[in-house]
């Protein structure tokens, strides 16, 4: 009797468990996170559904104020939204209590309200690497050997050549006087190269070419790469811009390119290959000579740098504010691009997927082109439309990044937070989420 007695209690504690739990209220509460981010200006509502009187309590009421109050504390309404406005950048800490028990606690960033202006130009990229790439060995006929200097000395494909005897190597023509000279003298040569993030010295004793009479390492060498691609934005107090949403990698190595120096031009996009399932299409333009600005970096999420001057085509553009990754939603949005020429127009696309991002990385959504006009001249995304900033509820929220091969209707977009995070514009406290 004792033992059916306990298990029908239980039984009952479960039930009210599930039911409680279930019950819209605490949903609701539960849906609440631990921390918030919040641009300058910007109102929040936090809903608990609860049919008490509470109180809260506040650190910073100059950063944000509560149900339209600057006082750091006073009685709430549970069961009715609270408003949380922000007025300055900054950090604070709200406190809600039921009577003397506290149960729940929320930390507002409020980060400064920052816009910029949305690309969709087609630009030429030219980029130099901090050095020379290796990028495949080849036998040089020694007398009667045929032989790689470098390769047995442990030179590898991807290897980047930064010094050679001490001095910085910025073009293939500087290696190849260098390597002639060594050998002449009949002296080793001492290269040093970047492999990853890990530095190396390595000795090679040059050997003649029996045919040409030039000494040689062996080794097949590259110092620039250059492409078309697209603007994804531009900063107008720091004169910063962010393009592709992808990091550019040698072509033969797979390498990230390390950037020694490099530019982006206009490009005029003269014709569009069609993308077809299991074959990407492809943009081609010729590029203007005008250069717009330097290239600075080369990250997973695009290239960054500096315009020499305010470009001429922000004039018919408006600056927009924009989205933090966790704003960024399902649904319709559009992209800017080039399709012909060097006319910006606007597409419709839909937000699949939303990957919900604690760090920065670079697959953070899935976008499907749904513009008839688009998919009529492209078949869907391209190459050379990689950086297109994507739109939603008049903010930039991302780039269009890659393409699926075997659905060119589809691919993946980056989050603008972390473009800018790589561009070196501030958005305080944005890399990491606390937990709920």
């Amino acid at each position: 009797m004792t033992q059916n007695r306990k298990l029908w209690i239980g039984l009952f504690l479960i039930m009210i468990t599930v039911l409680v739990v279930c019950s819209p209220p605490f949903q609701q509460f539960a849906s609440i996170p631990g921390e918030i981010r919040l641009f300058e200006g910007s109102l929040k509502t936090l809903n608990f559904s609860m049919p008490v009187t509470g109180q809260y309590q506040t650190t910073n009421p100059n950063v944000v104020e509560v149900n339209g109050t600057t006082r750091k504390s006073g009685e709430v309404n549970l069961n009715e939204p609270i408003k949380l406005k922000t007025k300055h950048a900054g950090n604070a800490k709200i406190l809600l209590k039921w009577g003397m028990i506290p149960f729940k606690s929320v930390e507002v960033n409020v980060l400064p309200d920052i816009k910029v202006y949305p690309g969709g130009e087609s630009i030429g990229v030219k980029l130099k690497s901090a050095g020379v790439m290796v990028v495949g060995h080849h036998l040089v006929q020694s007398g009667d050997n045929k032989i790689s200097p470098a390769k047995e000395a442990g030179i590898q494909t991807g290897d980047l050549i930064v010094r050679i005897n001490g001095r910085y190597i910025h073009d293939l023509k500087e290696v190849s006087e260098l390597v002639n000279e060594a050998g002449q003298e009949g002296n080793k040569i001492k290269l040093e190269i970047l492999r990853g993030k890990e530095k190396k010295e390595i000795a090679i004793t040059p050997v003649q070419d029996r045919e040409n009479k030039k000494y040689q390492l062996g080794i097949y060498i590259r110092d620039e790469s250059a492409g078309v691609g697209t603007l994804t934005f531009y900063h107008p107090e720091t004169r910063k811009f962010g393009a592709l949403g992808h990091v550019i990698s040698d072509i033969d190595t797979g390498k990230p390119i390390v950037v020694g120096d490099g530019y982006i031009v206009r490009a005029d996009v003269s014709s569009i290959e069609k993308g077809l399932n299991g074959s990407p299409g492809e943009k081609f333009a010729s590029f203007k000579k005008q250069k717009l600005g330097k290239i600075t970096g080369n990250t997973p999420f695009g290239i960054f740098g500096k315009m020499n001057q305010e470009p001429d085509f922000i004039k018919d553009k408006k600056a927009m504010p924009i989205a933090l990754s966790e704003q960024v939603k399902e649904g319709p949005a559009r992209i800017l691009t080039v399709v012909e020429g060097q006319k910006v127009e606007s597409f419709d696309i839909e937000i699949v997927n939303v990957i919900q991002q604690r760090y920065p990385a670079t697959k953070g959504m899935i976008i499907k082109v749904t513009d008839p006009d688009l998919l009529d001249k492209t078949g869907g995304i391209v190459q050379g439309m990689s950086g297109s900033p994507i739109i939603q509820d008049g903010k930039i929220v991302g780039a269009v990044t890659h393409v699926f091969v075997n659905d060119p209707t589809s691919g993946y977009g980056a989050f603008i937070e972390w473009m800018l995070k790589d561009a070196g514009i501030n958005l305080s406290q944005t890399t990491e989420l606390k937990a709920s």
